[in-house]
């Protein structure tokens, strides 16, 4: 592949299923008039039927809000306390689950740029610790993710472009690199960043992973987002230590902060905000459905989902999904949802046998 020029093609020709007409599948989770609510992440507890949501009060950056549902994101309860510091975050919120090598769980939340921060909750998510710096590092959308290793430790990615990993060099924007960090203890301590992964063009960002069906192999799919490429991927056999070098993805899978779920049925559900070149529902919140080794070989999968319409260029969706016992797929993002309103949070709920069905007679 050239370093200078995208080789992929801009479109896609699978089918888009449209679901932003279905109001029924829709759930207000918070909204607040001339009040900017943005960038979500979720986590779906052990019990699975508790949904945790984080999102920030302003575009990336903002005081961070807490909602939780109890029954599988049907209703959420009112604005949850916080703690005090949580207000001073800088970035977007991200929430994952861990559990480490004794057994012990707990919910973990980043906070991103000069220093990375961290908020612990071994109570399912009932009291939180304050934000406290993981390191003297800092980065962007941090985590994008956290995958479980083999060997029970963890493993998080971020991103930066030269501004806030190095407290001495906060000027300017020199290149995108991907980092990796771990965690030997669940999510208590982590290690000094290395790269994963960097393109010499292509400005390659906020990581979203997927595991192999065979557990063998790591797919690390990428934004890219000098707007000239397609997304990209890059493969671990090696449990993270290292990584192939990325290559662009089929445009079907070409948009910004992919979040990767098994369905139940083994097939993949993606949700990212489309940014694909050519593409009818370019700048908003969509889902492809198809299978691990439609990634592998650059495919373009079985559908793509148009969950909703953003009424404003690209700004929607970073999405929080969640895959339910009975099958139902929850995913829940900001957008622009109502012409010249702010942006608010909405769950979006299908299950992939409705996509056929709806793709078999559209």
């Amino acid at each position: 592949m050239s370093n200078a020029t995208s080789i992929m093609p801009l479109g896609y020709t699978i089918p888009t299923i449209d679901l932003a007409g279905q109001t029924h599948r829709q759930i207000i989770v918070d909204k607040e008039e001339g009040q900017y609510l943005g960038h979500v992440s979720t986590v779906l507890l052990e019990d699975q039927q508790t949904i945790i949501a984080v999102y920030p009060k302003g575009h990336g950056n903002g005081a961070i809000v807490m909602k939780k549902s109890s029954d599988t994101g049907l209703t959420w309860s009112a604005r949850l306390e916080v703690p005090e510091n949580w207000t001073t975050s800088k970035e977007v919120p991200t929430i994952h689950r861990v559990v480490d090598q004794q057994g012990v769980k707990r919910l973990i939340l980043f906070s991103g740029l000069y220093p990375i921060r961290m908020a612990v909750s071994e109570n399912n998510g009932i009291t939180w610790s304050q934000l406290e710096a993981i390191g003297d590092f800092g980065g962007i959308v941090a985590m994008g993710d956290v995958v479980r290793l083999q060997n029970g430790n963890y493993m998080a990615f971020f991103h930066d472009d030269g501004r806030f990993l190095d407290p001495q060099n906060q000027a300017e924007q020199t290149r995108f690199d991907v980092y990796k960090i771990t965690s030997e203890d669940g999510g208590l301590t982590w290690c000094q960043p290395t790269i994963a992964t960097h393109h010499p063009v292509a400005h390659l960002c906020e990581p979203g992973l997927v595991r192999s069906p065979n557990g063998n192999q790591l797919a690390m799919l990428l934004r890219e987002n000098s707007r000239q490429f397609n997304s990209f991927v890059a493969f671990s056999t090696d449990e993270g230590e290292h990584w192939s070098e990325p290559i662009e993805l089929s445009a079907s899978l070409t948009g910004d902060r992919h979040t990767c779920r098994y369905a139940k049925d083994g097939r993949l559900v993606i949700v990212f905000r489309d940014t694909t070149r050519d593409s009818p529902t370019h700048g908003d919140w969509v889902a492809w459905i198809g299978k691990y080794h439609d990634i592998v070989n650059r495919e373009e999968g079985q559908y793509r989902i148009r969950l909703m319409d953003n009424k404003k260029g690209s700004d929607c969706c970073y999405p929080g999904v969640e895959c339910l016992t009975d099958g139902t797929i929850v995913t829940t993002t900001y957008g622009h949802w109502n012409e010249n309103e702010s942006p608010f949070i909405v769950s979006v709920r299908f299950k992939l046998e409705e996509i056929d069905t709806l793709a078999q007679n559209p």
